[in-house]
């Protein structure tokens, strides 16, 4: 990650460019590809008050950049409020990065589940599925104890998806 640190109306010290770098380091455990990040810190002496303005850009890759401007009295609590704004953003990228509605929007991934089981999880085997005429009950109960399945999806005359299974007592379920 690139990093630049500017300071406008005022020197920079290596406490405050170390602070600032600490920071930028503190916004790498989101495992984000920061790209660069930019700091530009500057005086404001506007109208007898003295404060601190403070903005960072990040840039990340394959997205926009993300800017946070803060104002304070004191350098350190804006840098401080900066960083803490900063984070909430980008565990929110992180967030939609991995949760499970971003990870099933993985094209190969969707792909590969109709072939063969998807690595490290054994538990997903590909099945071909044909088209059934409606059954009776009584149809899918004989079909259910002509085979050694412990359940038969099916649907009935009313179109109606519907499940028999066999129960622990050697009878029949229907839901």
């Amino acid at each position: 990650m690139n990093t630049s640190i500017v300071g406008k109306q005022f020197e920079l010290t290596d406490a405050i460019k170390s602070y600032v770098e600490n920071a930028f380091d503190a916004l790498s455990k989101y495992q984000l590809d920061i790209i660069s990040a930019r700091c530009v810190l500057s005086a404001d002496e506007k109208q007898g008050k003295k404060g601190f303005s403070v903005e960072f850009a990040l840039n990340l890759a394959r997205k926009n950049t993300i800017v946070i401007r803060q104002k304070d009295k004191d350098l350190y609590a804006a840098i401080d409020l900066t960083v803490e704004r900063a984070s909430k953003v980008l565990r929110r990228e992180h967030d939609k990065m991995t949760t499970v509605k971003g990870k099933a929007d993985d094209k190969a991934q969707r792909q590969q589940i109709g072939e063969e089981a998807v690595e490290g999880v054994d538990e997903i085997v590909p099945t071909e599925l044909e088209l059934y005429k409606p059954l009776e009950i009584e149809e899918a109960l004989n079909e259910l104890k002509n085979s050694d399945r412990q359940f038969y999806v099916f649907n009935d005359i009313d179109a109606r998806m519907r499940v028999i299974y066999k129960r622990t007592d050697g009878k029949f379920g229907l839901y």
